[in-house]
């Protein structure tokens, strides 16, 4: 008898039939259509990018690709890793580059995590920890952070006491709310006897040095970069692990051989070639973030967060957050992120924009307020 859809969906694995999808950003122009707004016309403060977009070097490399755009790129990125090794202040030997932060993560999992395994989350922090540990039927553990969103170590430390545990996903700066892993804390987590995955998408606004110089020393720590934010270069999706040495063997047999593209390798390097322009970007958002900040606060129904990244997390209090983010988008064309999670329902994040873009949202806001 021939097989029916039913047949054929319960070959799907169990675990990944059940499990909650990851939910990414609308795409801006699905957004522009439904909003009715021309996509100039809106103003994105909702995932992070940064509005002044790549170094000039970067896009004037990829204009030069027509001659190489069709050899597929270097399985082992050489020339990006050794540009990053002056960056990043360690051997090319210790990094590896992917297709985002995103897949190395995912990397990780492969590498460590066999079903059942125990993953340590400490939400609320980047959605990408749990989704991937879904998808290599690892066990969860979650370890809520405390009401300032910094980390409870003693729970951490609980959790990891825990059968068959073997990573722990910590975000510093923190997304969502931009704080912070304090010195004495990273020390205590890796006396753990577990890897401590440190990611550090958005320490070039920090203000503090990378983690990056510990791996060496360090047989359990991994730290996660990437060229998303302070780069430009969310788009290409080009992102960096630094490892220990006796990972990196391993880590070699599971990549995909021609994971990062030849346009993301040019602009990545390009834009290391380029460090002095784009930090001065990165400081122009650490300024602007300061005044947002002020101007949040002095919105009567927001409550900002400290933040040391390039995003604001704000608590909303006399109006509902989803409401606020509806209002935004219909009347305002302004978007920013709501999250339908624990801790965060009465939570919005807005990304720093320019300062021309600051000022329309405080208007909104401003006008918002009025009408409560």
């Amino acid at each position: 008898m021939k097989p029916t859809i039913e047949d054929a969906l319960n070959l799907i694995r169990p675990d990944i039939a059940g499990m909650e999808p990851y939910t990414p950003i609308v795409p801006f122009e699905v957004l522009s259509e439904q909003l009715g707004r021309r996509p100039e016309d809106l103003v994105k403060l909702d995932a992070n990018e940064n509005p002044y977009g790549p170094s000039p070097k970067a896009l004037a490399a990829m204009g030069k690709l027509d001659a190489t755009a069709h050899i597929y790129p270097d399985p082992e990125a050489r020339k990006l890793r050794e540009a990053l090794a002056d960056y990043v202040g360690v051997g090319a030997e210790y990094i590896m580059a992917g297709a985002g932060a995103d897949e190395i993560i995912d990397l990780l999992m492969r590498l460590f995590i066999q079903p059942g395994d125990g993953v340590i989350n400490c939400p609320p922090s980047f959605g990408m920890y749990p989704f991937d540990a879904a998808l290599h039927a690892a066990n969860l553990i979650e370890v809520p952070r405390r009401a300032d969103f910094s980390l409870d170590v003693e729970g951490i430390e609980w959790a990891a006491a825990q059968e068959n545990v073997k990573l722990l996903l910590v975000c510093s700066p923190n997304n969502p709310d931009g704080g912070l892993i304090a010195p004495d804390d990273l020390d205590r987590l890796l006396r753990l006897p577990l890897i401590v995955v440190v990611d550090e998408a958005y320490i070039e606004f920090g203000g503090v040095g990378s983690a990056s110089r510990r791996v060496s020393e360090t047989p359990n720590l991994i730290v996660l970069r990437t060229f998303s934010k302070w780069a430009g270069l969310a788009g290409l999706r080009v992102g960096y692990g630094v490892f220990p040495l006796h990972f990196m063997e391993h880590l070699w047999k599971i990549k995909q051989p021609y994971n990062v593209n030849v346009a993301a390798d040019a602009a990545a390097r390009a834009s290391l070639d380029d460090v002095e322009t784009l930090m001065a970007t990165v400081e122009l958002l650490k300024a602007e973030r300061e005044r947002l900040a002020a101007e949040l606060a002095a919105i009567p129904y927001l409550a900002p967060y400290p933040s040391r990244s390039n995003f604001i997390l704000c608590r909303v209090d006399g109006i509902e957050a989803g409401e606020l983010k509806h209002r935004l988008a219909e009347d305002y064309g302004i978007l920013v992120r709501y999250y339908r999670k624990a801790r965060l329902f009465d939570h919005v994040r807005f990304s720093v924009g320019k300062p021309e873009q600051t000022d329309r949202l405080i208007e909104a806001l401003q006008a918002i307020g009025e009408s409560l």
